[in-house]
């Protein structure tokens, strides 16, 4: 299995066909601008629901009766200003005390997703996808190189090249290698339970760049981050950027989504 970022190539992304019973049918919900707390409990409830559905799937299976489809949702929401660490991350990532945090109007989570820190906040797209794997494919990797290219896709209609850099999670600008100025403008961090998935990506839209000032973003000391809006010189609608995003997640999951 490759699991390098910067060797996946779009066709390696295209899924197979799904068997029978299985339910590619995602249902979008746009939360707003929600409570980092708030959005992280309805994810953990959606999963747990979907878990216990493939718990009782289980037990039907051994009576020979029929599995019940599994649902997926897409989570799309802003959230207040909002430092959140992994479960491999360090603390000291966050160049802030509690007090400084206050200041700043922004609080500090530990989370149990992969990944170092990173910030949220306003001006920012983040989407959760809660996914049943088992209705599309069980591979963490490949998600990941998915949630990318969906990515790669949207900034591709902006005018904006982005792609992988070989050992880091997320979409970059400048990524070749050798380039002169990588920037991160897409964060990744999921966890995944029984193939049910959480947290998810944050795409840098309009985003007050100041606030990585505070962080060692993602643990990386060598390079920036950026955002549409600094990349173009303008502002962006969040619901656009939305907009052009879910056709490509749609086409790269096969699925059929709901908004």
């Amino acid at each position: 299995m490759n699991t390098n970022p910067a060797s996946i190539t779009t066709a390696a992304l295209l899924p197979v066909a799904p068997a029978g019973g299985q339910n590619r049918h995602v249902i979008v919900e746009r939360l707003g601008l929600i409570e980092y707390e708030a959005a992280w409990a309805y994810q953990e409830e959606l999963l747990a629901a979907t878990v216990a559905i493939k718990t009782q799937n289980r037990q039907a299976a051994e009576a020979n009766l029929p599995p019940k489809p599994t649902p997926n949702y897409l989570l799309l929401c802003q959230h207040p200003h909002v430092y959140t660490l992994g479960k491999s991350g360090k603390e000291e990532n966050l160049l802030l005390s509690e007090a400084e945090l206050a200041l700043h109007g922004a609080t500090f989570h530990r989370i149990n997703r992969g990944g170092d820190i990173t910030y949220h906040g306003p001006g920012q797209l983040v989407g959760y996808p809660i996914l049943d794997l088992d209705n599309f494919f069980t591979d963490i990797h490949r998600y990941l190189r998915v949630l990318e290219e969906a990515i790669i896709r949207t900034l591709a209609e902006y005018g904006l090249t982005a792609g992988r850099i070989a050992g880091l999670t997320g979409v970059w600008l400048d990524f070749e290698e050798n380039a002169t100025q990588p920037r991160k403008i897409c964060a990744m961090g999921v966890k995944c339970s029984r193939w049910v998935t959480m947290h998810g990506f944050a795409l840098n839209v309009n985003t007050d760049l100041t606030y990585f000032g505070h962080i060692v973003p993602c643990g990386i000391t060598d390079k920036t981050v950026t955002s549409l809006q600094q990349e173009l010189g303008y502002a962006v609608p969040i619901t656009e950027v939305e907009n052009r995003l879910l056709p490509h997640l749609a086409a790269l999951l096969e699925a059929e989504l709901s908004v």
